[in-house]
């Protein structure tokens, strides 16, 4: 009987170009989704994507279009401090996400929605998008490119950052939507936020 042949084990752990494009097209569509659920509850999250939210309650302008816009100046960060292959993907994510969210609501609809239920499923859902993005060493720009590059560089938990940045940006929608909208869309926030806590920790990974 022929001898096992070794295993080369890093390129077992090195994704494929396929591997990344299953990844990031499966995480934005989770993010659509959620993005979706927010919107129809009037609900909104943090980050980029929480700006995005506040310009399109108070301009009526299609979320995925500011969301493309605001998040054009964070590319020069990503691309200095995470590199090129990061950046491209990050870019290929949010160009995707912004059409999703524009053409999404053509396709799905839902007739009955309560906020507290958008608010959990939402989160798990935005928060299970990114995990994806973020074990294929992408993201959707903005917060995300901030909290993966300080638990890269400082060790911080990224789940913790993010809860504090998205708890942040939701308060501030106090000015723009009602408080009651805000309370779930804080709940949305933390939902999201322990996700990433519990199930993105430095080294638990190991694929590139």
């Amino acid at each position: 009987m022929d001898a096992p042949q070794p295993t080369n084990l890093p390129d077992l752990l090195r994704h494929s170009r396929f591997d990344d494009a299953q990844a990031i097209f499966s995480g934005t569509l989770f993010v659509a989704i959620a993005m979706m659920l927010f919107g129809q509850a009037g609900l909104l999250t943090g980050g980029t994507a929480g700006v995005a939210f506040l310009l399109h309650y108070a301009t009526g302008v299609s979320f995925g279009k500011l969301f493309f816009l605001v998040n054009l100046p964070f590319y020069w960060f990503a691309w200095r401090h995470m590199g090129r292959a990061f950046t491209l993907k990050t870019f290929s994510a949010i160009v995707l996400l912004s059409v999703m969210t524009d053409w999404a609501p053509r396709y799905l609809s839902i007739d009955s929605l309560h906020p507290a239920f958008a608010a959990v499923l939402g989160g798990l859902l935005l928060g299970t998008g990114c995990l994806f993005l973020a074990r294929h060493r992408a993201s959707l720009g903005g917060a995300t490119v901030l909290t993966l590059y300080l638990q890269e560089k400082r060790g911080w938990p990224a789940g913790k950052v993010q809860i504090g940045i998205d708890c942040t940006v939701v308060l501030l929608a106090l000015f723009v939507i009602p408080p009651q909208r805000v309370g779930w869309s804080v709940l949305a926030a933390v939902v999201m936020g322990l996700f990433l806590w519990i199930n993105h920790k430095p080294g638990r990974y190991a694929a590139t």
